[in-house]
């Protein structure tokens, strides 16, 4: 019997995907793909030395957080996130990531560390999780405001769970060339805009997948539970909660859910569709989050609609444009179409420094460019319902051996599945390796063939391995590595890294100030005046 590697590679690959591939291989200037950006925001809690959430403000030597390039801070002012600019070359923008990352340790104190698990650290009192502040500003206050109602509506210790975003987009000659394989009368931008759309709307029929591939989160600590009920979870120990064959609690019930967004119906077949879907739920009221204007005189959230704004919609995927000052992203998106797609289901690696490594990065990149190039049919509200569906089944069990989930409503083992995506993603990276003149994609397609192969090498399984080796639960596990990693990126930076970090620190500050100065309305008519109550 052939193993798993030889069994992908039998598969039949989509005739579709094979003839498009085939043309644009042949196309002058394919090497464009050479120039395929991303962008990596990657979300870390700070923690005391005893792995208890940080309850000091975020450190002075960072700058603003609100005008900062590459260092803020998420929900609260705890949990940092890091920016990287947009690069081609995933080595270059993992060694900004660290360089970050070493810049941000240069200025903690006390023994602070940066909690490299997605789950959370021990957490007291939900009231105790102290929520960011970005100044004095109406945009600052907004931003603290969005934050409360967050924390009333989801519970704050559930905003303190990390993660990665990550931002991808293709240069314009690629579009250009795919636009004439296509014979296209559309508008560039328009084609454009219309092309990320059938990407994502296949990154969601396949986005189980990087759950199974990458999902790091199969345990949590006692603590973050407390007395809630039918959780659903087994006891790892006396401390610890998990799923034997869970991927990635922080993508499940325990993670980014929502009642009011339980209904909620988006849809991706288009950008009208899609903006139409946000305005409805932004506009939309929903009595529950009322009741939270009543504890107080003072703003407890931006309104108590469905979503207080874009940013509340919890999606795997977003289409996304660089705002100009002031505009709301629907606004940008309708006025100016896709710019990129950010991918927003990735977990930290707690093994990994700072959560990523460039295999993945690579991964990534082919697979999106797979998810792009295969042929994306429409979505129905039925379809939508068996992706949700795949996802909490592999988000609970994908581990688990026989898995089936459901393709056009006919039960498929995930392994066959998953076999024929990784099998075309590697005709896909075969394309960026022959423009690239290396083989560091096929590599990197071939090295998650190997988790569907065995799945005792998934991240979440080692997870678990380490757990059960060392008798160990899961919080002194998550800190064991949030040390290891705090020692590896103590290492201190070059001088001239440094003072660019500084100026850019600096810079953060007057632009900070130079905002609150600006303010013209008190923060009541700046709301109207921005259409948010």
């Amino acid at each position: 019997m052939p193993n798993f590697v030889e069994y992908a590679g039998s598969l039949k690959l989509s005739e579709q995907l094979k003839h498009l591939i085939d043309a644009l291989e042949k196309m002058p200037g394919i090497g464009c793909l050479m120039s395929i950006t991303h962008g990596i925001e990657k979300e870390s809690l700070r923690v005391d030395k005893q792995g208890r959430i940080a309850l000091s403000p975020h450190p002075s030597g960072l700058g603003s957080p609100l005008t900062h390039e590459f260092i803020t801070t998420d929900f609260s002012e705890a949990l940092i996130e890091f920016i990287t600019p947009v690069f081609t070359d995933p080595a270059s923008s993992l060694e900004y990531l660290e360089d970050i990352h070493r810049f941000l340790y240069s200025q903690l104190e006390d023994g602070e560390l940066l909690w490299t698990s997605s789950m959370p650290c021990i957490i007291e009192e939900d009231d105790q999780i102290p929520l960011a502040q970005y100044g004095t500003s109406n945009i600052g206050k907004l931003k603290t405001l969005y934050r409360r109602g967050l924390g009333h509506r989801y519970t704050r210790a559930m905003q303190t769970i990390a993660g990665i975003h990550y931002n991808f987009s293709l240069p314009d000659e690629f579009w250009q060339l795919l636009h004439d394989s296509h014979e296209s009368k559309q508008d560039l931008q328009d084609f454009k805009t219309d092309q990320y759309f059938n990407l994502i709307r296949n990154f969601r029929r396949y986005s189980w997948l990087l759950i199974y591939l990458f999902g790091a989160s199969p345990a949590v600590c006692k603590s973050f539970i407390k007395d809630r009920t039918g959780h659903g979870l087994d006891a790892f120990d006396d401390y610890t909660y998990y799923m034997p064959y869970g991927t990635s609690l922080r993508m499940g019930d325990l993670g980014y859910t929502s009642d009011a967004q339980t209904d909620l119906f988006v849809s991706y077949n288009s950008l009208d569709e899609y903006i139409e879907g946000m305005r409805n739920a932004i506009k939309t009221p929903y009595a529950p989050y009322a009741e939270f204007d009543k504890l107080s005189n003072e703003h407890q959230q931006i309104n108590n609609n469905i979503l207080q704004i874009e940013n509340e919609f919890y999606s795997t995927i977003r289409p996304k444009r660089v705002s100009k000052n002031g505009e709301r992203p629907i606004h940008s998106l309708k006025n100016d179409g896709v710019e990129y797609i950010e991918v927003r289901c990735l977990d930290l690696n707690p093994f990994l420094p700072t959560g990523i490594d460039e295999t993945q990065i690579n991964f990534l990149n082919a697979f999106l460019l797979f998810c792009l190039l295969r042929k994306s049919p429409p979505s129905s509200k039925e379809e939508y319902k068996e992706i949700q569906n795949n996802f909490s089944s592999v988000v609970n069990e994908g581990r688990k051996p026989g898995l089936c989930l459901s393709q056009n409503n006919e039960a498929i083992p995930l392994s066959a599945w998953a076999g024929e995506i990784l099998q075309e993603s590697l005709e896909v990276a075969e394309l960026l390796d022959n423009t690239n003149n290396m083989s560091v994609y096929q590599g990197a397609v071939k090295e998650q063939l190997s988790k569907v192969e065995n799945s005792e090498l998934t991240p979440s399984a080692q997870v678990l391995a380490y757990m059960r080796e060392h008798q160990t639960p899961y919080f002194p596990f998550a800190l064991k590595q949030s040390q290891n990693s705090a020692e590896y990126l103590h290492n201190k930076l070059s001088k001239e890294k440094i003072e660019n970090f500084e100026k850019v620190t600096e810079q953060s500050n007057r632009d900070r100030e130079h905002i609150e100065q600006s303010d013209k309305l008190g923060f009541d008519e700046f709301l109207i005046q921005t259409n948010l109550v």
